[in-house]
């Protein structure tokens, strides 16, 4: 496919930002250093703020930079491992505190946007999951079931007959509709999320990239120096919010985080009509592979369209063979948009703990919340929050603090994640079997 498309995120597009607004600068001291203004820093910033604590949001490049303006913008309830996994992996109360913390963390990004004033399309437009296969479509049975009989809410499946309501395509063995997810514009909400920390008191210190981190008592009280790109300071807390971005500066953190790339291309403008057919009821999509694609209309009926093409984090070489292989996979979901032109192809890196799980809570001194595994719009935007809160003093009590936050087996992972094209043959052979 000739390059003919935009290699940078649409959604940044949609966002205006003042190119000449100075930097602020790193203070000397405050109560909390926050590396990282992604959906999770930004939260945890405005929560602080409100609280009356000096902090201070130390990033490497901008503000919403990395995979908080860069995904599909789906706020979805559920977590990566479906309820039987989940319980399996956790226990029975676990799995339903974690359950309602993903339908909470909803509730939270819905409350932040209005109270803030975010403009960012935020709608309760649901998702759809497709089936794969038949034998998948057999589990959103189970899972439909499960769900309200342990949690009390409703899902509803449909059979490949009634699919032709939700979406225009033959491709899928039927669905389930969770009508509790919605959509909004990823890059619009971080920005506003940015404004809101701002306007409550937060210092968001852009080109700031932390290098160091190191326990140092200043007047008595004990805390960390910071050292970033431009210049040091001294924090009583620090908050590690940097998901697939995490680096050597936290080194015990990084080895427990994998760095998956994920990729999206976005279509020219739909005729209205057109988009009414592929998406009949606005909702997000996604399958149920292992390897899946995620799709949905974006504000101004552009089909966006995504997925694991590669599972390196991006480059240009990555950027261009992902764009063939989704524009591929988009036509044979849709072929009806066989000869629509794709207008923007872009990559991302989102986080992945080795149990696939959501973790927050304190490591070798410092608070962090990561491992959000495609659910970031959500839980980073609730776990941040919730860290906020957490560090300001309250007794806050979350599920994804129990649990054990694994390392590589063998210690055979410094952060460098070797073993990915190993993880891309497995998945793909399990989409294969299963």
């Amino acid at each position: 496919m000739a390059v003919s498309f935009r290699e940078k995120p649409y959604w940044w597009d949609t966002v205006r930002r003042e190119t000449d607004e100075p930097a602020a600068p790193i203070p000397e001291r405050t109560d909390v250093a926050i590396v990282g203004a992604g959906y999770t820093g930004l939260a945890a910033a405005r929560e602080l703020a409100r609280r009356g604590a000096r902090v201070a949001v130390l990033e490497g490049e901008t503000a919403g930079w990395g995979a908080s303006s860069r995904n599909g913008g789906m706020v979805l309830t559920g977590l990566k491992l479906g309820v039987a996994e989940l319980r399996a992996k956790v226990g029975r109360e676990l799995t339903a505190e974690m359950y309602q913390a993903s339908m909470e963390s909803i509730d939270c990004v819905e409350n932040l946007v209005r109270d803030a004033g975010i403009d960012c399309n935020f709608s309760r437009c649901g998702h759809l999951e497709v089936a794969s296969k038949p034998a998948h479509f057999r589990r959103f049975q189970e899972w439909a079931e499960t769900i309200a009989r342990d949690f009390g809410r409703e899902v509803r499946v449909l059979p490949p007959d009634a699919l032709g309501s939700e979406i225009g395509s033959r491709f899928y063995y039927g669905g389930l509709v969770d009508e509790g997810s919605a959509g909004l514009n990823p890059a619009q909400f971080a920005a506003g999320l940015a404004r809101a920390a701002k306007a409550d008191g937060a210092a968001i210190c852009e080109w700031a990239r932390v290098e160091s981190i190191e326990r140092s008592s200043e007047g008595g009280a004990a805390g960390f120096r910071v050292t970033t790109a431009r210049g040091a300071l001294w924090a009583r807390d620090v908050l590690v919010a940097t998901s697939g971005y995490t680096g050597a500066a936290t080194p015990a953190l990084r080895r427990r985080i994998v760095p998956i790339g994920s990729y999206i291309i976005a279509t020219e403008p739909l005729p209205d009509a057109q988009a009414r057919e592929l998406v009949p009821r606005g909702r997000m999509i996604f399958d149920s592979k292992y390897f899946l694609h995620y799709f949905r209309l974006t504000p101004d009926r552009r089909m966006l369209f995504g997925g694991r093409a590669a599972f390196f984090p991006e480059t240009q070489d990555s950027i261009r063979k992902s764009a063939e292989i989704l524009r591929r996979d988009m036509v044979r979901v849709y072929p009806q948009l066989a000869s629509t032109p794709v207008a923007y192809a872009w990559g991302g890196t989102l986080d992945f703990a080795f149990d696939l799980l959501p973790h927050a809570g304190k490591l070798e001194g410092l608070h962090f919340a990561l491992g959000y595994a495609g659910h970031g719009v959500a839980m980073a935007t609730y776990l941040g929050t919730k860290m906020g809160a957490a560090i300001a003093g309250e007794d806050v009590s979350l599920p994804f603090a129990r649990v054990a936050f694994p390392s590589a087996p063998l210690r055979l992972y410094n952060g460098r994640p070797w073993f990915l094209p190993l993880a891309s043959l497995w998945y793909r052979l399990l989409d294969l079997v299963q």
